[in-house]
């Protein structure tokens, strides 16, 4: 390990992943080192993932388990101490990881939410019914249950399932006439044996509890969970699930940085397409600013955003706030407290024309001693409160999801009304698709344009990007 120069950021990586590559990248450009701590790899990845993430970081360590526990990352922290490394803070963007990023901080000294509030907002059903006390939901969970299931269904009115604590949208669904306990149950199966994100639905969240975003993440199965254990008590398969009143409205994001208890909204992204199936919810393209608003909707929505983070107590990092929007007003859809997932950070790079959602992020906890000077900073860049942004340019990303079966052959497109920003393909010929009640990422392209332009692009741009990625799946022998 080299210590030379050696003021650093601990970098908490789950199984290899969870994008180390864009976070180092945004830890050297600062003229620091990145030391990553990584839980064990999948097999087919625990030789090249260390040895690609030796090469750009100032060191790698890598635990003998899938997930990361508080004494790896004191133990870690004494190492880097011991070697004379002045850590200055602790990044992650995957959320299972978000309480050890908090306690790391803690131990460092760098202002950031305490450990309980990063596992009480993982905790779907409290959150909802906590916000609807506040006036700030409209709807209500409970525990799902065979009975509550049968409840609501001869109630008769929207219903949404989805796990009390969970990811990606996995096991995300609304609530039909035909929905059983049965397929509730085959969810929970799929999640245990699902190797990217089967320890994320522990019936109770804890310590090494793995949640996050994004394509770049590869967890393993959790070990010791009876997959018929505890149906009678709501959970199925070692998940717990919740039924609330049905969300309405189009869908948004707030990408907020809060820095001493000062909101900054970022970005806010709509949502302009998104697919409700019977296992997931897909989410397939946002668009920045959004078109459907009027200023003082936004307005609107970024006073109940801060009464939202206002009554949670979330003080400090950065937030994920997805949330909908009808002629009622704004109501939750969840909170994560980190960055969201596909290209929301380099959206919000494209619409600042520099610093994306990492950076800001970064800044904020580096910035620990001076908040007063990089919150004017980050003011430059955020909504007003008015509704109005400073920004110039707008985004539009779409993300592709893979359907089952084995890919033959995929490219990107280059026949669109738009060159893109930023583009990749995610997935190879050869690769396999199983069937999954999660969403299985293929590819994510982003485009910016200049604002003025925006409503004449659009039109054109929307329907030619639903082929910027094209895809080719073999042909089953019959």
């Amino acid at each position: 390990m080299s210590t030379e120069n050696a003021r650093g950021v601990l970098l908490l990586s789950h199984v290899g992943f969870s994008f180390m590559e864009d976070l180092l990248g945004t830890v050297t450009a600062r003229g620091l080192k990145g030391y990553v701590l990584s839980s064990l790899p999948e097999p087919q990845h625990q030789t090249s993932r260390p040895a690609t993430l030796a090469d750009i970081a100032a060191d790698v360590r890598v635990t003998t388990g899938h997930v990361l526990t508080v004494r790896d990352v004191e133990d870690y922290l004494d190492q880097l101490r011991a070697a004379g490394v002045a850590v200055q803070c602790c990044l992650t963007v995957w959320e299972g990881y978000r309480h050890l990023m908090a306690l790391a901080n803690a131990r460092l000294g760098v202002p950031d939410l305490e450990e309980k509030q990063v596992l009480d907002l993982r905790d779907k059903r409290t959150l909802r019914n906590r916000l609807a006390d506040a006036g700030l939901s409209r709807g209500r969970a409970s525990a799902l249950t065979p009975e509550t299931l049968a409840e609501r269904q001869r109630e008769g009115g929207r219903y949404f399932v989805k796990p009390v604590s969970g990811i990606a949208s996995f096991g995300t669904f609304p609530l039909t006439a035909d929905t059983t306990w049965t397929d509730v149950e085959r969810i929970a199966a799929e999640a245990r044996s699902d190797t990217v994100y089967s320890s994320v639905f522990a019936a109770q969240p804890g310590s090494g509890d793995p949640v996050g975003p994004g394509p770049h993440a590869h967890p393993a199965v959790e070990e010791g969970v009876d997959p018929g254990a505890g149906s009678d008590h709501g959970v199925a398969g070692g998940m717990e699930f919740l039924v609330e009143d049905y969300v309405p409205g189009r869908e948004f994001s707030f990408e907020v940085i809060v820095v001493d208890a000062e909101p900054h909204v970022v970005a806010v992204h709509e949502k302009c397409q998104v697919t409700e199936t019977a296992g997931t919810v897909l989410e397939n393209a946002c668009v920045s600013p959004p078109t459907s608003l009027s200023q003082e909707e936004i307005a609107a929505g970024i006073r109940w955003v801060t009464s939202v983070l206002d009554v949670l107590a979330l003080d400090w990092g950065c937030f994920h706030v997805e949330a909908r929007h009808a002629a009622s007003g704004w109501d939750l859809i969840e909170v994560n407290p980190r960055v969201g997932g596909s290209l929301i950070s380099p959206s919000v790079a494209a619409l600042t024309g520099g610093p994306g959602l990492l950076d800001l992020w970064l800044d904020s906890l580096l910035a620990a001693g001076r908040p007063a000077g990089f919150s004017k900073a980050l003011k430059s860049l955020s909504f007003a409160a008015d509704g109005t942004t400073q920004g110039r340019n707008a985004t539009f990303f779409r993300v592709f999801f893979a359907d089952p079966g084995t890919i033959r052959a995929v490219r990107l497109n280059d026949d669109l009304p738009l060159p893109p920003v930023v583009s990749q393909v995610l997935l190879k010929p050869g690769d396999v698709v199983r069937s999954s009640s999660r969403e299985v990422f293929l590819g994510q392209v982003l485009w910016r344009m200049d604002r003025a332009d925006r409503d004449a692009v659009l039109p054109r741009l929307l329907p030619a990007s639903e082929h910027a990625i094209e895809i080719v799946y073999q042909r089953e022998r019959g």
